[in-house]
């Protein structure tokens, strides 16, 4: 089993089948308030972009299912100016992919694309949804991570920190601060065991690039 297989494992069947609680969209509501925390307390601002990932199904229905998200997200475009992509990774992941500075506006973008594929029976393929953010000075000390995420895995219904460095490196440090900063804000996972990294294609990119 190659890394990524392991990671749709974790994210995915295994992450349901050893599940918790179950997945409530509602959850990304949460996320409203926690870019104020992790800018007031942390010193992390949003990146300006957010994304839902999931895995795709080969039939008509499920096709009918991503151009009714595209649907709705595009007159979320003109309300809001919410600009979206679809999009799929080197590693075979779909992707919705948000951008917007407000995030109010990505939590509303993403919750509403989330629900649309759980409201039409599909919440199954729902992985993740994950929100960036970047130190509001520019950079962090040496040894700091430049750049964090907050991942909320839909088979765990929980969220987890990913703190990614150069050279597929995880700061640790990072992450455990996030955790005891924004434990009881969100609803965190607390096996550290799924808190699975979702690595980008490239050096420096998001995890949806």
């Amino acid at each position: 089993m190659g890394l990524f297989d392991t990671i749709r494992t974790v994210l995915g069947t295994n992450a349901e089948a050893d599940a918790t609680r179950d997945a409530d969209p509602e959850d990304l509501f949460g996320m409203s308030t926690a870019y104020v925390t992790m800018e007031a307390d942390l010193g992390f601002r949003s990146v300006g972009a957010a994304a839902l990932c999931f895995s795709g199904v080969d039939s008509t229905d499920f096709s009918d299912v991503v151009d009714d998200v595209e649907t709705i997200l595009r007159a979320g475009e003109e309300e809001t100016g919410t600009e979206f992509e679809l999009r799929e990774d080197s590693h075979g992941w779909e992707w919705v992919v948000l951008r917007d500075d407000d995030p109010e506006d990505l939590v509303t973008s993403v919750h509403f694309a989330a629900d649309e594929f759980i409201e039409r029976g599909y919440g199954s393929r729902l992985l993740a949804a994950v929100f960036g953010f970047e130190r509001a000075d520019g950079g962090g000390s040496e040894g700091d991570a430049d750049r964090a995420y907050w991942i909320y895995s839909f088979r765990r219904g929980a969220y987890y920190p990913f703190a990614p460095q150069r050279g597929k490196e995880r700061n640790q440090q990072v992450e455990f601060k996030l955790e005891s900063v924004l434990d009881g804000e969100l609803g965190l996972e607390d096996d550290e065991s799924y808190w699975y990294p979702m690595w980008p294609d490239r050096d420096g990119g998001h995890p949806w690039e």
